[in-house]
């Protein structure tokens, strides 16, 4: 009987330290998407990354172009009862304000389709810009829980103030702004 009969194969030293450090790569990974998902919205005082969307009649809007400028944005859906409380306080809090040059009013449509979403703007007479929130993109970024949801970024570029579930008045929402214009 010959030696290499009786001693059993092993794998050369650098494929188990290659798969070990591949093995800790993947747990690194799983480790930092899990951390990401589990961390909270953005909170108030964090810097908002820039918010791209494409409205309804096809105007492309960056946040950053409206730099030193107080920018509400406000997710809903035509299917949310809970969304027209607060549809015709919105349009009248942004007909308050629009003169100013000041702040800008946006509205995300949340999973919802483009003809109910029109329909909705049309009945509330909203005319602020509006479009659909593509690909969930820009509430994943907010990690929104529902609609409505509005979350207010100052002219700093910060989130200064978020508010989850419907305004309750015109005055709310003007109160809620007002602080932060300058």
């Amino acid at each position: 009987m010959s030696v290499s009969e009786t001693t059993p194969r092993r794998l050369p030293t650098v494929v188990i330290v290659l798969a070990f450090v591949l093995l800790l790569g993947f747990l690194a990974l799983i480790a930092w998407g899990l951390r990401r998902s589990m961390s909270g919205p953005i909170s108030v005082g964090d810097r908002v990354p820039d918010i791209q969307m494409i409205t309804f009649d096809g105007q492309t809007i960056h946040s950053r172009d409206l730099a030193g400028k107080v920018i509400v944005v406000n997710f809903w859906a035509s299917w949310c009862k809970p969304c027209e409380q607060e549809a015709r306080e919105l349009e009248e809090a942004y007909q308050y304000f629009k003169d100013s040059g000041k702040v800008v009013f946006l509205g995300l449509a949340y999973v919802d389709t483009e003809p109910n979403s029109k329909a909705y703007l049309e009945k509330f007479g909203i005319t602020y810009p509006n479009g659909p929130d593509l690909r969930t993109t820009v509430s994943q970024m907010f990690r929104i829980r529902g609609v409505p949801e509005t979350y207010i970024i100052g002219s700093d570029g910060r989130l200064a103030a978020v508010k989850i579930g419907p305004f309750q008045s015109t005055q709310e929402i003007i109160q809620t702004i007002q602080p932060l214009i300058h």
